[in-house]
Parts: structure tokens; sequence; C-alpha cells
């Protein structure tokens, strides 16, 4: 039994590192603390409970997680520490026995924060809760409000696809999600606090389905028929998760985005199966062509890591070549870092740092290449765009059904509500295309 008088009253500070995934179960744990009857605290006052949710991607991620913990601990004297997320569960034993932390929780326990908190009281060595990989099997539901216009709805958890460059399924567990009754009950939550778009989110959401016996497309049709969303867009896919029934159905859908990120990960396909991905450069290919064909105006965006273990010269010229002449919008470029426990140590080959920035540069070239000339064919439509309310007197931005970038001129009664906006030229740092409201 919880006493709520304890948390009566008292402030709290959160920071989140990491994936979309990690953003809205920090705000599933802020909304149980507000409940509880706990409140975030104003900028500049110190708070009485700090909740760090960490990412453990990469090793410079790790780093960020600890520099993070140390600057809210500075930050914050005397506030009770809380710590969870992937570095957490990777790390519990590093993270419990740093200066300052009270609670470090891992990814089966972060869902009931409120029943380890006790009484508060700061302590000299903190406290690990964390299951064995085996035992996380719950699936802690989450929809939150990213911003005034966006939701970000959490179907699915862990991975069970054990790539040998990646620990996340060593930090999240195996697959799992939550029922589409379940979520399309949150869906129409979201359209009652007038939320206009959800994001779907989760680790590998194409795997959706495997604790219910549903499937991600039956999701899909299901999500589409809530009244009050008026877009959706898919956060990440496989490319094997990647059905034609599903890019079919996008393509005929009122409210499914014409938008796609699809991780690729190398272009090369020695590297494809040295980290154990479940496809070859031919999907993925023939994926990229059929959101081509069906829906040509789509944005495409695709993940790629350089500099994985294994990737010879010649490897990442054939990567480029492929890259380059795809069809996509953007390229999310990742440099490959070492993780420990990861299958992909046994390989030989290592690309020094100063390579893996080189590539990097590369790749990023090629994608802002890709990103002009998607918007420059889009310069003089006029499309929808759900538009935001910016700070301190900037331009509002929002985006296009196929996830332009657009400014226009601030106006704070537009602030979530979907326009006409004549798309014009580039602004002045070529972010976002300058639009006339029509």
């Amino acid at each position: 039994m919880i006493d709520s008088t304890i948390f009566q009253d008292k402030k709290a500070v959160f920071y989140t590192l990491g994936c979309k995934l990690n953003f809205s179960e920090t705000s599933t744990i802020g909304r149980q603390l507000k409940e509880a009857g706990v409140r975030t605290a104003r900028r500049g006052e110190v708070a009485d409970i700090c909740v760090i949710n960490t990412c453990s991607v990469t090793e410079v991620a790790d780093k960020k997680c600890r520099q993070a913990i140390h600057r809210l601990v500075r930050q914050h004297p005397g506030a009770f520490v809380v710590v969870t997320g992937c570095y957490a569960q990777l790390k519990p034993d590093t993270v419990s026995s740093m200066e300052g932390v009270d609670l470090v929780l891992g990814a089966e326990q972060k869902g009931d924060l409120l029943q380890f908190l006790g009484n508060l009281e700061k302590r000299t060595q903190g406290l690990s809760f964390t299951s064995p990989l085996k035992d996380i099997r719950s699936f802690a539901p989450s929809c939150s409000r990213g911003d005034r216009t966006r939701f970000f709805l959490k179907v699915q958890d862990g991975c069970d696809y054990f790539c040998s460059y990646c620990t996340i399924p060593f930090a999240r567990g195996r697959s799992r999600n939550g029922s589409i009754a379940s979520l399309v009950e949150q869906a129409q939550q979201a359209a009652a606090e007038g939320g206009k778009e959800i994001v779907i989110t989760g680790v590998n959401i194409g795997d959706f389905g495997r604790t219910t016996g549903e499937s991600f497309f039956d999701l899909v049709k299901a999500l589409d028929e809530v009244e009050g969303i008026e877009r959706y867009r898919i956060s990440s896919i496989e490319p094997n998760l990647l059905t034609d029934e599903i890019i079919s159905f996008v393509a005929g859908s009122k409210r499914f985005m014409p938008h796609f990120h699809i991780p690729l990960q190398s272009g090369s396909d020695e590297i494809l199966r040295l980290m154990r991905r479940r496809y070859d450069t031919s999907l993925f290919r023939s994926k990229v062509e059929t959101v081509r064909r069906l829906i040509p105006d789509a944005f495409i965006g695709v993940d790629v890591i350089v500099g994985a273990r294994g990737e010879t010269p010649i490897l990442f010229d054939e990567a480029v070549s492929f890259i380059d002449s795809l069809d996509v919008s953007q390229l999310h470029v990742f440099s490959y870092s070492e993780r420990p426990g990861t299958q992909a140590l046994k390989i030989d080959y290592a690309v020094t740092p100063e390579e893996k920035h080189w590539r990097s540069q590369v790749l990023l070239h090629i994608s802002e290449e890709k990103t002009r000339s998607f918007y420059l064919k889009h310069v003089g439509q006029t499309m929808p765009v759900l538009l935001e309310r910016s700070k301190n007197g900037q331009p509002m931005h929002g985006f296009t059904p196929n996830y332009i970038r657009v400014e226009v001129p601030q106006d704070a009664s537009l602030d979530n509500h979907i326009v006409q906006v004549r798309l014009g030229d580039f602004n002045a740092d070529g972010t976002a295309l300058l639009g006339t409201i029509v």
C-alpha cells in the first residue's frame, strides 16, 4: 500500500536520453507521479525527485547517461534520484554505486516506479532492482503527449532478433505487446485530449502480436478506425516485416501518413550477414520500389550504420553505391559502437574512429542531397500542414503528410490546427520550406 501523503507537494524533474520510446515511457512515469500528488519542478526550482531514463545504444550514450546523472545530482542537492532505462538494466551495479543515486530500476520494474520509492529518504548506497533477461516479460503501456499536437503510442517492447551488434534484447527483453483493444482505447483517449497525430512506437513494432496472437497489420487497420485522430506515423519498421499489404493499406488510408522509416544498417550483403540481419539488399530495394510505385510522394527515411566490424573499404564502397542508388528521402547515419557481450566483437576487421567519421560524412552528404531533392520536388504545391506553436516569437512549424518540415509566420490561433499551405523555397538554414497559408 502506497502512502500518498509522502508525495504531496513534492516536485520532480525528468531527464530522458535515447529513443522516442524512452520519451513515451518517461511521460507515463511523470503522469503516475502527478496522479500521486507530485508536480513537475519549474525552471530554477530544486526538485525533490529526479527521474533519469537512460539509453545504452552506443558507448557515447553510456557516457551521456553518466554525465546526466552527475549533473542532476549537482543541480538538485538532496533530491531522491531514480535511474531507469537501458543503461540501468545493463549496468545496474555501476549506476547504483554512483554518488547521489538512490534507486535503479530495470526494464521489468520501471512501469511500477511508485512501488519502489518508499519514503523518499536518501541512501548512502543506491538500491538496484533488475530482472534477468528471461524474466523481463511484462508490457507497460504508454501513450504520451510529446507536445500539443503529437502523441507517442507504445505498442510493443523488446526484441527477439539478437543482431550481432545490438544490446537492446538484453536491455529490454523479449518481444511483447499490448492488445489491439487496449491500444485502440489509448488512441481514443488521445483523441479526447485533443491529439491530432499519433506516432506508433516500439522496439520492433513489425513483430507486434507475439503475446496476443494478433498482427501489426491488424493493429494498423484497427487504429485507422479511431475517430478524432487525423494522422498516424509508423516510427520504424524492419524491412522484412514491412509487408506489401501494409504499404498498400497506407496508400489508401486517410489517417496513416505516406511516411516510412526503414532501418537498412548496411548496403553490403556481406555486412548484413555479419550483422545477422534478416534480409538482404535485394529485399530492401524491393520494399523501397513498392513504396514508390504505390505512394510516389512518400517520405522514406533510412537508418545506416558505418564502420561496423568487418566493413572493409571495398564493402563500404559497395554499401555507398547501393545506398546512393535508392530513391529514399533521408539517411540517419550512426557510427558503429562496440557493445560488451555482443557477437560482433568476434569479427576480426575493426574500423578506426577516424575512418568511421570520414565514412559518416560521405553518407551525410548523400543524405543532404537526397533530402534537398525531395523537398524541391514539392515547392509550389499546396499541402495540409499540422502546425505547432513555437517559442520566443519564432515562426510556427509543422509537417506535411509526407514529413516535409514547413515554417509559417507565428499565429497562436493556428496551434494544433491542420491548414492548407503553399510551399515555397528553403528557409535561411535550409531545414524547412517557407510556407504561405492559403
